[in-house]
């Protein structure tokens, strides 16, 4: 094949990219995430995007329409400015611009590929609601490259890779290059081979002196949601490129800088989200629908970015403010933990897993790739390695995600919580026992029995996401369930006790000042209470605070640990206690340019350290996200992970197909 014919093919796949956005677009709006009347008319078909997608371009949609908005309210008082969008695709800027009357004195060019703004014009001049928003003349039938041309609005199609053709098209149309202008830049640059996008940057900086670039797309393409993102783009024909040089914010900025811009500033979408979206408006998004995402929807915003340069002391005014919450910073990594696979096949996200007596692990609920219901397993660990028995059960444990499944004494496990969907909370608390037959043959087979157990006392509200932890108080034991959410609470906070002994819930006055409500922490027991760590907390934050309950003569006590240095704050992740060190692992943290690896913190000294996972031996990306794990202290501390994954916005569901460990040995030692 020759370079035309491949380049010519990525053209067109780069193209269909639009024909996708607009959709998603359309279902964003639909639901209410951004008001757009106009989007509906360059579809033909209205379809419902999943909730993730619908969040992943409502925050496109809030910061492109901010950086506009600036734009023009730093203008309002020129007798001209221009807004140039560059690869526009069906975009409804102008129209939704020019029916809140904010175009006083603008003028919109849109240019993109021939083939997209023909289509894109028929749909405007076949439609009443879009063309009665243009002062066009019927009788007039444009030439060249500009396909509609109104006062304010200018639709040309011209390859935007080719400078001379774009000078000379936006001359036709009438563009002033020394009007204040905005060029507006939405995934479009990144898809040309990066010298091409280079030279456009460039290209603005020299002919605009009072201009804005504002541009949105993808970075961090090397780590595990990266790599999925890139494998998605790439199957599509639409390669990344701008990735490979400019992978992270730091390194677009002083592209822009080197460019020949004035001023340039950055910021990833969770600082975006964070930093420039009241509360309120963030409440109001977050109740439009069923949502469970957290983890992916965090990794979607880290992964990319809303940058702003100017050129000019004008529009430097309109640059993006630095975010109003600063993202804390992780404490150093010393080293790499080596990360290796096991011979042993379990995926699943949302599962719980618990540790019975000989050493083995009980796995329980979550999804897998062929069904929302996973069967029970066992791992079992021989003298060859870590294998998976066959579990017969007595009882269906029914579909359930994020809930909690507990070790108590007598070899009982007790399966707490979880939920079927984002609406339907999993009620009751089940016993499960396990018998089994043999386990020295390959084919040894295990028998699990589970029954629900009635429970007196005042109920806690259904839940997931909560933690439930075996905690003990003069010789009586606890189940203590904290934190959670459900189908109509973002999140939970009061502690419930249920005494074992009773099946009772109970209610123990607990002194001090309790942790801030959360989801998808972790709480280990320790020294007959327990300590928890991080969360996913109410404003849609990581937490990263340590708070220990402690049995005291009357009860229990709150008390909150300071380490230094500070872990960073993260959710979803796993933890456990061995002696006075509280081992925290994987998770979803803020920062875009690393992942959570592991943690160890000495409760005594109160000194804590974090270190960095080395995947190189794992052949596929591993997500340490809606996981679980267990530690083995045998001749060695061992960490267990199995499962985890996501579904990675609209690039795919991955599943974590092996376990795999990780010894702990060297950093304990």
């Amino acid at each position: 094949m020759t370079n035309r014919k491949k380049q010519k093919g990525s053209d067109t796949a780069v193209q269909g990219t639009n024909d996708s956005s607009v959709v998603s677009k359309v279902s964003a709006a639909a639901q209410g995430y951004f008001h757009d009347l106009f989007l509906q008319h360059f579809v033909c078909k209205v379809a419902r995007r999943a909730p993730l997608i619908n969040r992943g371009y409502y925050v496109r949609w809030k910061a492109v329409d901010h950086c506009l908005r600036s734009f023009l309210k730093v203008t309002q008082q020129c007798a001209k400015r221009q807004i140039l969008s560059l690869g526009a695709g069906f975009d409804s800027l102008y129209f939704r611009l020019y029916a809140d009357s904010a175009l006083d004195r603008a003028v919109v060019f849109e240019m993109d590929f021939p083939e997209v703004t023909r289509r894109k014009a028929a749909l405007i001049r076949s439609n009443v609601s879009l063309s009665e928003l243009l002062d066009l003349q019927p009788e007039h039938s444009p030439t060249g490259p500009v396909y509609v041309s109104s006062s304010q609005y200018k639709l040309i199609g011209v390859d935007v890779r080719n400078e001379a053709q774009v000078e000379e098209a936006l001359g036709m149309a009438g563009l002033d290059l020394t009007a204040p202008t905005l060029i507006l830049s939405e995934v479009v640059l990144t898809y040309m081979e990066t010298q091409q996008s280079d030279d456009i940057i460039s290209w603005a900086a020299r002919r605009f002196p009072q201009s804005l670039f504002v541009i949105y797309e993808q970075i961090h393409p090397q780590d595990p949601f990266g790599r999925i993102m890139q494998e998605h783009f790439h199957k599509l024909n639409s390669t990344l490129h701008a990735l490979r040089k400019y992978p992270d914010s730091d390194a677009q900025k002083k592209r822009f800088l080197d460019k020949g811009w004035d001023q340039c500033v950055c910021v990833n979408m969770n600082e975006f989200f964070l930093g420039f979206i009241g509360d309120d408006e963030r409440c109001r998004v977050e109740r439009l629908e069923p949502f469970d995402e957290y983890e992916e929807w965090h990794q979607k915003c880290s992964h990319y970015f809303i940058l702003t340069a100017s050129q000019g002391s004008l529009t430097a005014q309109s640059l993006l403010a630095h975010p109003t919450v600063p993202l804390q910073h992780q404490s150093r990594n010393l080293s790499d933990l080596i990360v290796k696979t096991q011979p042993v096949l379990v995926e699943g996200l949302g599962m719980a897993s618990t540790m019975l007596d000989g050493g083995r692990i009980l796995l329980t609920g979550g999804s897998c790739r062929t069904s929302r219901g996973a069967p029970s397993r066992v791992l079992l660990k021989g003298s060859e390695g870590w294998r998976s028995a066959h579990v017969e059960s007595s009882a269906h444990l029914s579909v359930r995600l994020y809930h909690t499944a507990t070790s108590v004494p007598g070899g009982v496990t007790l399966i707490y919580g979880g939920r079927s969907s984002p609406l339907n909370p999993v009620k009751g608390l089940l016993k499960v026992n396990l018998n089994v037959k043999d386990t020295s043959g390959p084919d040894n087979v295990i028998e699990l029995h589970a029954e629900e157990t009635v429970c007196t006392g005042s109920h806690p509200p259904l839940r997931w996401r909560h933690s439930a932890t075996l905690v003990s108080h003069k010789g009586k034991n606890y189940l203590f369930v904290f934190g959670g959410k459900n189908e109509s609470e973002s999140v939970l906070d009061s502690g419930y006790f249920l005494d074992l002994d009773m099946q009772h819930w109970t209610e123990l006055a607990v002194e001090g000042e309790a942790p801030e409500a959360r989801h998808s922490h972790s709480a280990c027991s320790y020294k007959g209470g327990l300590v928890l760590f991080g969360g996913h907390g109410r404003r849609g934050e990581p937490l990263g605070d340590i708070v220990v309950m402690k049995p005291n003569e009357r009860s229990f006590c709150w008390e909150k640990i300071d380490t230094h240095p500070p872990l960073c704050p993260r959710y979803s992740h796993d933890a456990h206690v061995i002696g006075d060190h509280l081992i925290v692992v994987g998770g979803v943290w803020l920062h875009s340019d690393s992942v959570p690896g592991v943690a160890i913190v000495n409760l005594s000294t109160r000194c804590s350290i974090e270190f960095s996972l080395d995947t190189t031996s794992v052949p596929w990306p591993l997500m340490l996200h809606s996981f679980c794990s267990e530690l083995m202290v045998q001749k060695e501390a061992e960490l267990i992970l199995i499962g985890g994954g996501g579904n990675c916005f609209s690039f795919g569901t991955h599943f974590n197909p092996q376990i795999v460990t990780v010894d702990l040995g060297p950093v304990l030692t």
